[in-house]
């Protein structure tokens, strides 16, 4: 009734609802009960987790983000609050493929076959390239990812789409990880990949390339997961006015936020960070 009091005389609104006045007057005279109360705390909460995730966060995610600080409550009750306070996580687009499989260059074999699991850090990483639109014109992104603990160890932009692009995400990403002999690359087979250049750097680092089956974007479901996700959370809710200001902004949610501390729901709800954390610790206690 109280939403409607500004358009409303109260004596229309309880004659139409079939209620008293007196008994409306009665009702707003009593005190709050205790379920109130705490859901009053806990909408804070989840306002707080929300506006921290910059609107990125669904009723899952916040549930286990209070879950992680020792808030006790059910995920049912986190989405029904949500609901009636109008809390709705930023919504997912379709997106398109950016490399080029017109090419003459070998292409290698899908050594993955859409098996996206594996026991260790450095032992499978997947990249992928997207674009971004800036006022300056377009910004292309490639970026290596571990498919372990799901986290950005190589990333590169360029205004130009090139096999430089490319080669420098994994030479960040060789440069920061260090990763063993054998270690598999998983891509698409786009011209960026299968040059002959990019080929060369996998042999020197000792890598074995893997490549998705043609016009299959589900062979490299990853990749394609974290492009949709940073369009999602970042790139289709900002205009950018310069390169240099989307550049920053990406690495920012890149390195800080989505390495850092986006929870991801194949991860058990933890960071990137914190399940490649976990994996090491366990290696400690083991030995």
């Amino acid at each position: 009734m109280d939403e409607y009091r500004s358009t409303y005389p109260v004596w229309k609104i309880c004659h139409a609802l079939e209620v008293s006045k007196s008994g409306y007057y009665s009702w707003k005279r009593r005190p709050k009960s205790h379920r109130s109360i705490d859901n009053d705390n806990l909408l804070i909460e989840i306002k707080q987790i929300f506006a921290e995730h910059n609107s990125n966060y669904g009723s899952p995610r916040i549930y286990n983000a209070l879950w992680k600080a020792d808030i006790t409550c059910s995920l049912n009750r986190v989405a029904r609050l949500m609901r009636k306070d109008n809390l709705v996580a930023v919504h997912k687009r379709k997106f398109r493929a950016t490399t080029n499989s017109r090419h003459n260059w070998p292409v290698a074999p899908n050594l993955l076959q859409r098996n996206f699991i594996t026991d260790k850090p450095n032992k499978i990483w997947v990249s992928d390239i997207t674009y971004i639109w800036t006022w300056e014109g377009w910004l292309y992104l490639a970026f290596v990812l571990d498919l372990y603990y799901r986290g950005v160890v190589g990333l590169a932009m360029s205004e130009n789409i090139t096999d430089e692009l490319t080669q420098n995400a994994l030479k960040q990403a060789v440069m920061r990880h260090n990763p063993p002999e054998g270690l598999i690359h998983h891509s698409d087979r786009g011209s960026q990949y299968a040059s002959g250049d990019y080929q060369e750097l996998l042999k020197k680092y000792q890598i074995i390339p893997s490549m998705s089956r043609k016009g299959d974007c589900w062979d490299n479901a990853v990749g394609e997961s974290f492009v949709h996700t940073l369009k999602v959370e970042k790139i289709n809710r900002y205009r950018f006015k310069t390169r240099e200001e989307a550049k920053r902004e990406i690495f920012e949610y890149a390195e800080i936020y989505y390495n850092r501390k986006r929870a991801h729901s194949s991860l058990g709800y933890m960071s990137p960070f914190e399940f490649e954390k976990q994996f090491f610790t366990s290696l400690q206690t083991v030995h």
